[in-house]
């Protein structure tokens, strides 16, 4: 789950990470406040998005007084920045920045590793900087044993090519970001720019933080930090009901067991869509290796109330759940749904007693499905009926 600024920078204080104050609105007197709290001075004016690009889409804009603020916050609020409307707006106080830095700490999934990324060039062309001169990004990785205590802090201040006389501060804030990495179960944290102010401090000036949704059950105040209004109201409902799903475009709902499957599952049904006008996947759901008649049907049920929906395609490979059950859970969901099921849904089942589930559904005679013997056939009559 990834966190609006906002949100990284409120962790971030409550770690002992260096910030400055920072008030959240989502309407232009609350801009207008927000600024008179934070002393009537100089402030920017943020958006509040998950993507890059701000700064240069004209999401981030500077104010001298809370009637500037306000104005900026009406001229930002509403925004489309790559596909991100603007709903809220971050003041924060100003500062006299003399130099930019870049740190950032994540999981370095190719490596299986932790890594810290740190260089004393940052702001908005970091990107830019790691292309064209990957030297000046020094990447050290991280023992996740031992984390970023002093002596790994003090590696990654010197391969940063930081200054002696600043590497005592940036390194208490190195491990204090690690803390956030911890004990927060992140995945990333990302700070750009860590800044000096003209005054000697070292600052978070802009945060980015990636929390692992795995390790919710550790932190139920996560919960909190969802953001609702751009949530898919169907990824809302699958997620209530515990089923792993994910929204996409096409047309062909796809129901399996075990990611890896639906996966395959999602790239069978594309291929076998383009003979059929360019069909494709309309969303993935795995229901995991119990498919109970319950959560057939409430994965059955999200899946239909997707308006883009013509048909779907149930691909299961019975193992511990063998295929007569996950049969009969199709039955009983087909019954729970009644008259909501109104779609074709192709069935294929393979694996632990195959011929037995097949059997069940074959008795079970409902108009609206179709046996197919294999994944492509399934997945090419699927596409066939979603381009009827």
């Amino acid at each position: 789950m990834d966190l609006f600024e906002y949100q990284a920078r409120d962790i971030f204080e409550k770690h002992g990470v260096p910030v400055l104050g920072g008030v959240v609105a989502s309407t232009v007197e609350e801009a207008r406040a927000g600024a008179e709290q934070l002393g009537g001075g100089t402030v920017v004016v943020k958006a509040q998005v998950k993507t890059g690009g701000r700064g240069k889409a004209g999401g981030v804009k500077l104010a001298h007084s809370p009637e500037e603020a306000a104005e900026r916050a009406g001229e930002i609020l509403g925004m489309d920045i790559k596909g991100h409307t603007v709903h809220k707006v971050m003041i924060a106080a100003g500062a006299k920045i003399a130099e930019e830095y870049y740190f950032s700490v994540l999981l370095d999934r190719a490596e299986r590793r932790y890594l810290a990324m740190a260089s004393v060039e940052g702001g908005m062309e970091i990107e830019q900087l790691a292309v064209e001169r990957p030297e000046a990004l020094a990447k050290v990785a991280i023992d996740p044993l031992v984390g970023i205590d002093e002596a790994k802090a003090a590696e990654i201040a010197d391969a940063a090519g930081f200054p002696d006389e600043l590497k005592p501060l940036v390194q208490d804030v190195f491990r204090k970001l690690w803390t956030v990495y911890k004990d927060e179960d992140a995945t990333l944290v990302e700070v750009n720019p860590l800044v000096r102010t003209e005054d000697g401090q070292i600052v978070a000036l802009d945060g980015k933080i990636t929390l692992d949704e795995n390790a919710g059950f550790r932190h139920p105040d996560h919960a909190e930090l969802e953001d609702a209004l751009s949530a898919d109201p169907l990824e809302a409902r699958a997620k209530a009901k515990d089923l792993n799903y994910v929204k996409l475009d096409g047309s062909v709902g796809i129901i399996g067991n075990g990611a890896g499957l639906v996966m395959s599952t999602l790239d069978v049904v594309a291929y076998a869509g383009e003979r059929f006008g360019g069909v494709k996947p309309a969303n993935f759901l795995d229901i995991g290796g119990g498919a109970s008649a319950e959560v057939m049907a409430n994965g059955l049920d999200i899946i239909l109330s997707d308006p883009q929906v013509k048909a779907v395609f149930v691909n299961v490979f019975g193992g511990i759940t063998a295929c007569d059950a996950v049969a009969n859970g199709i039955v009983k969901a087909l019954e729970l749904l009644g008259d909501k099921e109104t779609k074709p849904l192709v069935v294929r089942l393979d694996g632990n007693n195959v011929a037995e589930g097949r059997a069940i559904l074959r008795e079970a005679n409902h108009p609206l499905v179709t046996l197919a013997d294999t994944m492509d056939g399934g997945a090419a009559k699927a596409a066939e009926l979603a381009d009827a």
